[in-house]
């Protein structure tokens, strides 16, 4: 398959009255065609940003960014904001976290999908607003022609999120950002909503970035996982193999988190002690070692690049070896897909 996007060395700090603050250090990683990348961590770790980083819409002013991000030969870190404004809602849609917050309150949602429409690819009104009628249609929404004239308030949570993913799909873009696409839903609206984006991924051969915290969402939905921590990419590979052999302590503490992780049920959680550190209190060595029930007096050293651990599966912790056989017994991607 060839690649859709490729991020290659993407750095980017934040200025503030400290100083720069690295906020992603070293972020390489490449999407494609049809496929579903998962980004997975807690709340502060960088997932994010770093699809902001690939809408072009971080400020300006105080963050700084390094490296490239290749949407096919194009270079999105080369374009201005004109440029980049052609490239938003056009070859790559995004879908926010909270679709109520997203969705204009004084427009109807026919009329917010049918202005993606005409402002990318030059439609009159009557062509914009048959385009949306078909978005509604294609995300499953019911008596469609009806949902035209709704304001966002009139619609469910869910029902907002459908309408979301009409409008960052109306253009039919080559990539599908989809940001914590289930959060505050219920579960039946939250499978429903994750099955729709599957069909769409197949329908329109289009490639999809997924980021969320719950990895039971990763399990049946991704072809590909991405864990990040602390601004880095500690761990990555087929969603399979990473359940299977997870290779990094951070990687091994969310999975232990989960109430199905290993054969049975239980009836207590086990939690990862402590948080993700502030930005401009980084260990020296791994981020992760003061939390890490693994880490040793090596892990404070300067860390050496990731490494291979299987077929497209790379780990930055030298400790993979001790965090596989803890938990070698578990098949946590039987029980959760």
């Amino acid at each position: 398959m060839t690649d859709t996007l490729s991020v290659e060395h993407l750095n980017l700090t934040f200025e503030n009255e400290n100083g720069a603050v690295l906020a992603l250090d070293e972020i390489s990683f490449s999407l494609a065609r049809g496929e579903i990348l998962s980004l997975v961590g807690e709340s502060g770790c960088g997932k994010s940003v770093t699809a902001m980083a690939i809408m072009g819409l971080l400020p300006p002013g105080s963050a700084k960014i390094s490296g490239s991000i290749r949407l096919g030969p194009t270079n999105l870190l080369d374009l201005n904001e004109a440029e980049l404004r052609n490239v938003r809602g056009n070859r790559i849609g995004m879908v926010f976290q909270d679709p109520m917050t997203s969705l204009d309150p004084v427009h109807t949602v026919g009329m917010q999908i049918a202005e993606v429409v005409q402002r990318h690819r030059g439609a009159d009104a009557k062509a914009a607003r048959s385009r949306a009628l078909e978005m509604l249609d294609l995300v499953r929404i019911p008596d469609a022609r009806n949902r035209l004239q709704a304001y966002p308030h009139e619609l469910s949570g869910g029902m907002r999120q459908r309408v979301m993913i009409a409008m960052a799909l109306a253009c039919n873009p080559e990539v599908l950002i989809a940001d914590e696409p289930t959060t505050a839903l219920d579960v039946t609206v939250q499978a429903q909503i994750l099955e729709l984006i599957g069909e769409l991924k197949s329908e329109l051969s289009m490639s999809v970035i997924l980021i969320t915290h719950d990895l039971g969402v990763v399990a049946s939905t991704a072809d590909r996982m991405m864990v990040m921590y602390a601004g880095r990419i500690v761990e990555e590979g087929p969603v399979e193999r990473v359940f299977s052999r997870p290779s990094h302590g951070y990687t091994a503490g969310l999975l232990q988190s989960l109430p199905g992780y290993g054969s049975t049920l239980r009836s207590h959680l086990t939690e990862i002690a402590g948080s993700v550190p502030r930005l401009d209190h980084r260990n020296p060595g791994c981020t992760f070692a003061p939390r890490c029930r693994f880490a040793t007096g090596h892990c404070n050293a300067p860390l050496p690049d990731a490494h291979e651990i299987g077929a497209n599966h790379r780990s930055l912790c030298i400790r993979d070896t001790a965090v596989f056989e803890a938990i070698s017994n578990h098949e946590i991607v039987r029980a959760w897909a």
